[in-house]
């Protein structure tokens, strides 16, 4: 019997890459008034919901997921975060 797991995939560019995006974030801080935020790096978060026997199984098809379709392995990294399921998102299955 299938499970649904809910998950996050969190993918953003490797420490050493250009990031444009967040040098920009950066670059406005202070016509924000905003001061002693540095580092900023903007990436993206794919949300998943995986139907698997156990948690493991789930786990090992978004990190495939995550490795070959959404990440650049050369140049982003992820990490994987276990979420609980939306509010309401059970409704009509």
């Amino acid at each position: 019997m299938s499970t649904p797991f809910r998950f996050a995939v969190n993918v953003t560019p490797k420490p050493g890459i250009l990031d444009p995006q967040g040098r920009a974030v950066e670059g406005s801080l202070g016509h924000l008034g905003i001061q002693g935020v540095s580092g900023v790096r903007v990436g993206r978060r794919v949300e998943l919901t995986v139907d698997a026997g156990d948690e493991a199984a789930a786990r090992a098809v978004v990190e495939r997921l995550a490795g070959e379709l959404l990440s650049n392995p050369l140049i982003e990294a992820f990490t994987i975060e276990r979420t609980a399921e939306p509010a309401g998102a059970g409704a009509g299955r």
